[in-house]
């Protein structure tokens, strides 16, 4: 076979599941010691950049984010957890699922930070688009998120079309 068509091959999202840390230092936040929203949003595209990449095993670049709502401060010194993972596949674009954690090693606990939805692109060198592997849900729980991506996708893209006959 050859490696163009090895990689069209469908792969289960646990090839794509991704996850990272990070210890929030003091350049990490603002004057009252809380993580900046713009330091976990670059972190959160991080995170799915790095399930786009395994899964469609190409460049990869940020399309669209979703809405993201921040729902505990994170403090300096907290440990934050990203986890992601490929939530479906349409031809080329890809939608990510990221979820973050905060974990105070000291006091033992985790609690849920933020959630997002990201679309990533598969492209070659030159830009060009490329196309992506189908994805494999393989537990109810990534059956859900699969059927719920296709529905999102539907909103976004009736939020586009709205916008370009508004001339917005």
């Amino acid at each position: 076979m050859n490696e163009k068509h090895d990689s069209l091959i469908p792969r289960p999202v646990s090839d794509s599941q991704s996850e990272m840390a990070e210890i929030v230092l003091p350049n990490d936040a603002n004057p009252l010691a809380a993580l900046l929203g713009g330091r976990l949003m670059h972190w959160i595209d991080l995170a799915g950049a790095m399930a786009a990449h395994r899964h469609s095993r190409n460049y990869v670049v940020t399309a669209s984010v979703d809405h993201i709502d921040f729902l505990v401060p994170v403090r300096v010194g907290d440990l934050v957890i990203l986890r992601s993972s490929v939530n479906r596949v349409f031809v080329t674009s890809m939608e990510v699922g990221v979820k973050v954690y905060v974990e105070n090693y000291i006091a033992d606990t985790a609690q849920h930070v933020a959630s997002a939805y990201l679309t990533f692109v598969a492209i070659d060198p030159a830009g060009k688009h490329l196309k992506v592997a189908a994805v494999i849900p393989e537990t109810d729980d990534q059956r859900r998120r699969y059927d719920d991506a296709g529905r999102r996708r539907d909103v976004r893209r009736a939020e586009l079309e709205r916008r370009r006959k508004s001339g917005r």
